[in-house]
């Protein structure tokens, strides 16, 4: 079938995005679903700073590639009768799919599956192959997902099914932003009532990263960010205190030597090791941000050791989607995860260009792209 999706032909364009385009909307060829694979009317997806990376180049992926992967769907079909899914199911989808026959999947750790890591770097399914064509040419999937279109093609693996009732605009942020920011709190750092937590970075990560720790029962939890903006909402969802930058003076005033957990969302090794430094012996330090892979990280080896103190990598949020999602889910409808506080603005697929743009200048947390099924 033929349908319309945002593609990116070449890495390192410079904003403004406006004026580079680096995306592209065009009309490409989706082949229909293979055994294990659905077809699905994309209803929303979320602006994430992975894809600004692979935009910029900070993460190269093979192109020409069709970018998104954070994002709620519609079930049209399936390629396996029967199937766990029915036409018509709303799902969630997660970027990283798991095989579910692996050692780390085996263990509990479907975020560390090996085949769903070589899969996502190659472009492919996690079942193998391309379902996007333009013309004779390949078009590569981002994440086993490729949610900035009206259509997808994507392995059951990578869906979670949802509850219908959700608005689009706040069930697709379950899909990157909160699975990896409240997972990086509750799955990797395993915060405990009353631990002290402090979050580096405020975009739809970083904030969910705070909801997720005052879901917890952190105190204090402190948020810093060089954005007013994004400080207001870390406030106005309950953080303690709020700190443009360098904010070891407050965790140090606030805590008793220190924070028992810092999370770092940024994607810059200097934001990393500030995040250790103000950690307390024995302290916990999550990274969840990506940085330029030529980035090296440099912190005093010796605290490691002599203080006991631990760096957890949290992929995903150390996620299992079909457990966490309906439970992240759950506490929404509790009120306990004010998710549609972190969306800024539902915009039209053709605008992916300026909301690029909006991302990397730190005006926006959550933007969701609403596709035209008019194809």
């Amino acid at each position: 079938m033929k349908i319309r999706a945002a593609v990116l032909a070449a890495h390192g364009a410079t904003a403004p995005y406006v004026a580079s385009q680096p995306l592209h909307l065009a009309e490409l060829d989706l082949a229909a679903p293979q055994p294990g694979e659905l077809l699905l009317r994309i209803d929303a997806a979320g602006v994430c700073h992975s894809d600004l990376s692979v935009v910029n180049g900070d993460r190269v992926r093979p192109i020409p590639m069709a970018l998104g992967h954070e994002a709620v769907a519609t079930v049209l079909g399936t390629g396996s009768a029967p199937s766990e899914f029915a036409i018509g199911d709303r799902v969630v989808l997660a970027f990283l799919p798991a095989c579910g026959r692996c050692e780390r999947c085996a263990a509990g750790e479907g975020f560390l599956c090996p085949a769903a890591a070589a899969a996502n770097g190659r472009g492919e399914l996690i079942g193998g192959g391309i379902r996007l064509s333009d013309g004779d040419t390949p078009v590569h999937h981002h994440l086993g997902v490729s949610a900035f279109a009206s259509h997808a093609v994507v392995d059951e693996r990578s869906a979670v099914r949802i509850d219908a009732d959700i608005p689009v605009e706040i069930a697709a942020l379950f899909g990157c932003a909160i699975l990896t920011g409240v997972g990086a709190v509750v799955n990797s750092a395993a915060v405990r009532v009353g631990e002290s937590v402090v979050v580096y970075g405020l975009g739809g990560v970083g904030l969910a990263a705070v909801l997720g720790a005052l879901a917890s029962g952190a105190e204090p939890v402190i948020a810093v960010d060089p954005v007013a903006a994004k400080r207001a909402i870390a406030a106005e969802l309950g953080a303690t205190a709020v700190h443009p930058d360098d904010a070891a003076a407050t965790v140090a005033r606030l805590t008793r030597g220190g924070a028992d957990v810092a999370v770092e969302t940024v994607g810059r090794a200097t934001v990393l090791a500030e995040a250790y430094r103000v950690t307390r012996r024995g302290g916990r330090t999550v990274t969840v941000g990506l940085p330029n892979p030529a980035e090296m990280l440099t912190i005093p080896a010796v605290g490691l050791v002599g203080d006991g103190k631990t760096i957890i990598g949290s992929y995903m949020g150390a996620a299992i989607p079909r457990r966490d999602i309906p439970r992240y889910i759950a506490l929404w409808r509790a009120g306990r995860l004010p998710v549609e506080r972190l969306l800024t603005a539902t915009r039209p697929l053709a605008e992916i260009n300026a909301a690029l743009d909006d991302l990397a200048r730190g005006d926006a947390v959550r933007q969701v792209m609403l596709p035209d099924h008019g194809v």
